[in-house]
């Protein structure tokens, strides 16, 4: 049955070595249960997220960026078709996104003892394992898990029909332990424990990480709560880098174009308010976006366009004032003048975003997503509520003071004579 396994194996990297379609392979073929519905997506991992033989080969430097590595790579589960889609970070932040499609082994069943019944929870349902410490690490290794949604329903109903009862963890058709249930989890965390040594707990993580479990696994222990410090950490900051860009631009327009800068301050304000609402709101349908740290650097370069906007058009209302318009003639003409460089640079924006969401992955989607409603909101922002709010405070008082809006009485030309 392996042999034939094998071959099958060989048979699916050729196909990916003479350019098929890798995630429909995947979809077709694979037997890892935690990856194939994704096309065999594995995310981004760290070096030592994956058993030996996997990881050995997955961070080889010889390994190209969307390439498939020519060879069968073998481990305890079976083949793997191996393809590298990108890697980010240096050192030891590296981190690559693969895929894979496993061809498992076939295994002899051991003597397993008393019978179990499987439960339906399987390594498919597995979100992630890691391995943590109690008592600031001065305690054994234990294993935290944590399922998907499906999972967690099964685990509750699992544990509150077997309080007291044995529940069996099977690794790889091994029986691994049977702890009896304490008490019932309904949140789908949960941890293992067990005398292990640190190398036994890492091993056991890996293993279930890798996501082809054939039976079923659990161990209802406690529950816990982790915030991801980290992640709060680069998004405090990040948000804390854009409130700061946002006021020193207010402060560079109000300097540089006094009253007129104050006015594009205020539809700035405004359009921030928009840009958020908008992120808000969209909870309530089936959009909804969620502000990761590629959005927020989306949501900051918006910012830029929207007083590029501003910029044109003040430039050119000034130009119209220098030839001898009239204040209101001077910013009608300077909105239908700027308005042809505004569209352009707006509209090759939105068509080199529309492309990041076609090709890009997650990252860059969620960063092109959050332009995209950028950009149109910060056109908007420029060229309806800066022109009414410039018609609606502007008025003949400022024929005599123009110094407010950077122009010198001595540069403004009388219009000629015909």
């Amino acid at each position: 049955l392996n042999a034939q396994a094998k071959q099958k194996a060989d048979g699916i990297l050729k196909q990916a070595l003479a350019g098929a379609d890798f995630t429909q392979l995947a979809k077709n073929n694979s037997e890892d249960p935690g990856s194939k519905d994704n096309g065999g997506d594995l995310g981004f991992v760290k070096q030592g997220a994956f058993v030996p033989e996997f990881d050995k080969v997955l961070f080889d430097p010889s390994f190209k960026d969307g390439t498939v590595w020519s060879q069968l790579v073998e481990s305890q589960f079976g083949w793997h078709i191996i393809k590298k889609i990108e890697e980010r970070g240096s050192g030891a932040d590296l981190e690559i996104h693969s895929a894979h499609i496993l061809i498992a082994k076939h295994i002899q069943p051991a003597d397993q003892g008393p019978n179990y019944v499987a439960t339906g929870l399987t390594g498919k349902n597995l979100q992630n394992a890691s391995v943590e410490f109690t008592n600031q690490g001065v305690s054994e290794p234990q294993i935290a898990l944590k399922f998907d949604a499906d999972g967690t329903k099964l685990f509750d109903q699992i544990t509150k029909d077997n309080v007291g009862k044995p529940l069996a963890i099977f690794l790889d058709g091994q029986l691994i332990e049977a702890p009896t249930v304490q008490t019932e989890i309904s949140n789908g965390s949960a941890v293992i424990t067990g005398s292990f040594t640190i190398d036994q707990a890492n091993q056991i993580a890996k293993n279930l990480n890798e996501g082809a479990l054939p039976v079923p696994i659990g161990n209802p222990i406690n529950e816990e709560l982790v915030d991801s410090t980290l992640g709060s950490l680069s998004l405090h900051q990040s948000l804390i880098a854009g409130i700061v860009g946002l006021f020193l631009v207010i402060v560079f327009m109000i300097v540089y174009y006094r009253f007129l800068g104050v006015v594009a301050s205020l539809a700035l304000l405004i359009y921030t308010g928009l840009m958020i609402s908008v992120i808000k709101l969209s909870g309530l349908t089936a959009f909804q976006i969620t502000l990761t740290l590629p959005g927020i650097a989306g949501f900051i370069l918006s910012i830029g366009m929207a007083v590029d906007a501003n910029i044109l058009i003040f430039e050119r209302t000034k130009e119209e004032i220098r030839r001898g318009r009239n204040i209101f003639g001077a910013l009608d003409e300077g909105f239908k003048r700027a308005w042809t460089s505004i569209s352009d640079g707006n509209v090759s924006s939105l068509i080199t975003s529309v492309i990041l969401i076609e090709v890009g992955t997650g990252f860059v989607k969620g960063f092109a997503y959050t332009l995209v409603i950028g950009v149109v909101l910060s056109m908007f922002t420029a060229v309806v509520i800066s022109r009414n709010l410039l018609k609606f405070l502007v008025g003949e008082w400022i024929s005599d003071k123009l110094w407010l809006i950077g122009v010198k009485q001595s540069d403004i030309n009388p219009p000629q004579k015909k």
